[in-house]
Parts: structure tokens; sequence; C-alpha cells
């Protein structure tokens, strides 16, 4: 895999701040200009305007890049409009190793290997009126009713319609069965946030077409995902598709590190967050995962720590350390700890292909969340269709992967120009005046993170 680059001079940015699930996974994004990258720098510093901060820490954007398969027949020619190009003071991020297709090379697989030139964090968004690839009225089976968006007020449906086109190179189009054969006796896994959970809950509707699938066997058991003693739900779930056995799951791990209850009696104990140490779930289950795609960003501030009760932990005690208290540097720390852990692993476990999501932008203008903040635009590539650079912007994310074996799925830049794809004020879920600049309506971009991922494995 080859890095992404993204640089800014016309892209808006992001500021990353969050909420989980519904109203409280929320968070702003702004239209100030993008930072440019230092190479080697860890901690998140994103210049933003116009935008309540609720956390002192913004995170950065980025982008990235692949092997490319089956050629789409109908692209449509490619238009010269709102290109986003890289900053002339960008610096090119080192190569990084990344994950390497292994075993018996069947003709698909030759295929990706042929095209790995393809780079997927380039391209632009055209109109492709057969999207979108499943209905946001049909896959009520898999899609969360506070993120279907056809299922609320919402009367504009372009964003729907677009397509992401790779600048040199035709993407593999997705189709359900195609994914099933390739991944036949395997397990895909999404570890991460809320935005990790759309692109779970985008994946199964494509892989379904939307139709309703009475023979997916709901597998959550098996890998421990069940309603704790007096909770709302599990912390993830696992459905298998019996036709290849083929699972693909999620587990919740906003901050993917270890929490730890400090006290197991107490309902409202707080919780060791043990930024050296990976989540247990991904100790336990790593052997029965054949693709891994984990994420983090958005609920690294104070306000989250607060109200989730977490105390930050480091050598299995408080942290004392002034240069990781900071929300920016304890988030950096702990990525780069987790995949650090998780690179070591990657010998034990030759079957498995990990990758590292970077950050999805959030577009909320003249205010946060909770602070009047909004994101109205509703026609699609009116800040910009293109995305021409080289570099990552979404430096954390690209550090953190620096020199191992996992790949960075870098979606960025390419979502970034997407502002007008968001809940927004249609949500059927948050207090009136609060819109959701953060979550993205399904069907929609995390679609566009799944076919480019499809590609990849």
């Amino acid at each position: 895999f080859l890095p992404l680059i993204i640089s800014g001079a016309d892209i808006k940015t992001v500021p990353v701040d969050p909420k989980t699930h519904v109203k409280e996974d929320i968070s702003t994004l702004t239209r100030g200009e993008a930072i440019n990258n230092k190479e080697g720098q860890h901690v998140d510093k994103t210049r933003s305007t116009n935008t309540a901060k609720s956390s002192s820490d913004f995170e950065e954007v980025n982008i990235q890049k692949k092997e490319a398969a089956a050629k789409h027949k109908h692209s449509p020619k490619r238009e010269e409009t709102n290109v986003v190009e890289s900053g002339s003071d960008s610096k090119l991020i080192a190569e990084t190793n990344n994950v390497i297709l292994r075993g018996n090379t069947s003709e698909q697989e030759e295929k990706s290997v042929d095209h790995q030139a393809c780079d997927y964090r380039k391209g632009k968004w055209v109109i492709d009126d057969r999207r979108p690839l499943y209905s946001g009225h049909g896959c009520k089976q898999w899609l969360a009713s506070m993120w279907a968006c056809r299922m609320m007020q919402r009367q504009d449906f372009a964003f729907e319609k677009l397509r992401w086109q790779p600048k040199d190179c035709e993407m593999e189009e997705f189709e359900g069965s195609k994914f099933l054969k390739r991944m036949k006796d395997k397990t895909l896994a999404f570890v991460g946030d809320s935005l990790g959970r759309q692109q779970f809950q985008s994946l199964m509707c494509m892989i379904t077409a939307g139709k309703n699938s009475p023979d997916v066997l709901d597998v959550g058991k098996d890998y421990g995902l069940v309603i704790p003693p007096g909770g709302k739900r599990p912390n993830g779930w696992a459905y298998r598709f019996p036709s290849t056995n083929t699972t693909v799951l999620y587990y919740w791990s906003s901050t993917l590190c270890d929490l730890e209850p400090l006290d197991i009696l107490d309902p409202h104990t707080e919780y060791a967050m043990h930024l050296d140490r990976p989540p247990a779930f991904l100790r336990d289950f790593l052997d029965r995962i054949d693709v891994l795609v984990l994420n983090s960003g958005h609920h690294w501030n104070r306000g989250k720590l607060k109200a989730n009760k977490w105390i930050m932990y480091v050598g299995g005690k408080p942290n004392t350390n002034r240069r990781i208290a900071d929300m920016g540097s304890a988030k950096n720390f702990t990525i780069h700890s987790t995949l650090k852990w998780l690179n070591s692993q990657l010998p034990k476990h030759p079957h498995l292909k990990a990758f590292y999501r970077s950050i999805s932008p959030r577009h909320f203008v003249n205010g946060d969340w909770n602070s009047g903040g909004s994101c109205n635009n509703t026609i699609p590539m009116s800040i910009g269709k293109e995305v021409l650079q080289e570099e990552s912007t979404d430096q954390s994310a690209a550090s953190a992967v620096k020199g191992t074996r996992i790949a960075l799925l870098d979606i960025t830049a390419l979502s970034q120009v997407r502002d007008e794809g968001h809940i927004s004020r249609f949500s059927i879920t948050a207090s009136p005046g609060v819109q959701d600049c953060l979550h993205w309506c399904l069907p929609g971009v995390p679609d566009t993170w799944n076919e480019i991922l499809f590609a990849l494995i």
C-alpha cells in the first residue's frame, strides 16, 4: 500500500470532538484551512474558524491508496472543476510496509497485485444514476433508523447518486456475492466508535443489497457480544452468512484501549482507561479475525472522559506523565501503543490483514454540536469534487501506521468534500437546534469507504 497525501489549500478543515451513537456522538467541524503536515509530529493540531470547541483537541484529515480490479464500464468522463490541490509545503510521508497478500494466488488476487499502483486517495466524485447500492427505505434489518435519512424529513437525495472515481484507475464494482466469495470461511471485524458502526451497517446493507435476509445468523454470543446486566444493547454485533461461512462483526471500542471497572460490584464505578493496553476483545479474538478495520478519534475529549467516568492509566497506575495528559497526546499515545501491539501480532497471524481507518471529517459551521453549529448545505460537490493530494492530512493516523504492516484506510480527504452528506438537521433523535454534522446519511459516504476496503482485500 502507498501512503495517502492531502494537504490543504482548498480543502475545508474538520475539527474533532465527539459524542457516541445518536446525539451523544455529535461533534464539530469547521471550514477553516487545513493544517500543514509535519512529519514525525504526533500531536494533532488543527486550526479552525467559527467553531465553539467543546474539546481542546482537533484532529486532522487524510486519504488513501491502493490496488484496483475490474473496470467500471460506464465511468463518466473526467471534469476539471473544483480541484483540491496539494499545498506546496506538504511533506511526503514515507512509504509504509502494509499488508501483503499471502497464500495461493487466485485470479482476483492477481488482478489486485497487477493494479497495485492504483491510488484510491486521488480522484473525484461523479454522478452515477445506478446509485445507491441499497435502499435507505428497505435495509431495515441492518440500518439503524437514526441514520436512515430516507426515513426522516429530508427531501433531497442527490447525495445518494455520487460515486468515487479514482484518478488513474477504475475501482472494482462492489457486489455482495463477490464479497462473500472473497471472504469465504473468513471474518471481517470493525473495531471502533460509532463511525465504525456506521461502516459496519453500511457493509451489511451492501452485502445484502438492502434486502431482508432471514438466513443470516446472529453469532454475537460466539464473540461475547451480549447485552450486559443493566445494559440497553451489546458492545457489538456479529452476523454469519451460512452460504460462504463469512462473518461480519462490529465491536464498540471508541478509544481502542482497554477499559477496566475499578469496582465490579459498584454499578456507578469509574473505569481505568489503560492507554498502553489494547482492548481485551482484540487480545481474545484476534486469532479468529481475517480482516480487521480499526478507527478512533471523536471520543478523545474531556467531556467524554468525564461522562464515561474514565480515568487514564499507564503501567497499571493512574497516569502521572504530563506529556501524555492532554487529550491529543493521550490519543496519539494510545493509537501508537495499540497499533504497535497489533503489528507485533501479525507474524503470529499471517492470514490477518489489518487496517487503521483515518478520521471521518465533521462539518459544523458557526458553532459546535451543542452551540448552534450547523451543516445546512444539501448541494453535492459545492465545496469541491476532486482530490489530488499526495500526502495524508490525518498526521496522527499516518504516523501511527508508519513502519508497520498495518495499512492506512485513508478516507478523510474524499469525505471532506461531502459536507452535504451528513444527517444535519434531519436527525430524528436530536434536541431542537442541534444538528448532526458528524454522522453520515446511509446510503452515503461510508459506502465508499467499504468499496475501497473491498478492493483492498
